[in-house]
């Protein structure tokens, strides 16, 4: 099981990978960084996904219905403020695409068996690289991460 260095480095070697890190999205922290980074900072563009992706984590409407009136979510509960319940390892959403003219964000994130808060961010060149390729491999790499 790879750990968060040999994560990154496979990422690198999808087809038009710029850059790629790991990203706590509670704190905006890179836990690894590879390649180069959108607009040249990988701190500042580890906070800048990691607002993003905590925005769609914690939101009630992008969560995956669980029963028959739709209520909650699959792997756990919402709470009266309606974000997202501890109570479960698993955000709600899988992974975010985000599309510019020249390149794809790909934000998948991690399910482990704490805490989960962190997602793998790669950085695709849109004439070279392989949007769909890339999600299914951030994926499998993402299931086979090994935090410690």
């Amino acid at each position: 099981m790879p750990g968060i260095d040999e994560c990154l480095l496979e990422a690198m070697r999808l087809p038009g990978a710029r850059g790629a890190a790991l990203v706590d999205w509670t704190s905006g922290l890179a836990l690894g960084t590879v390649g180069e980074a959108p607009g040249g900072d990988h701190e500042a563009a580890a906070a800048e996904a990691a607002e993003l992706a905590r925005l769609a984590a914690e939101q009630r409407a992008f969560a995956p219905r669980s029963d028959a009136d739709g209520e909650g979510g699959e792997n756990g509960e919402y709470g009266e403020n309606g974000e997202y319940g501890a109570e479960t390892a698993d955000p709600p959403v899988e992974d975010l695409i985000l599309s510019n003219r020249d390149s794809y964000h790909v934000l998948r994130f991690v399910r482990t068996s704490f805490d989960s808060s962190v997602f793998l961010h790669l950085w695709l060149g849109r004439a070279d690289g392989n949007l769909a390729l890339a999600r299914i491999r951030l994926g499998e790499m993402a299931g086979r991460l090994v935090l410690g």
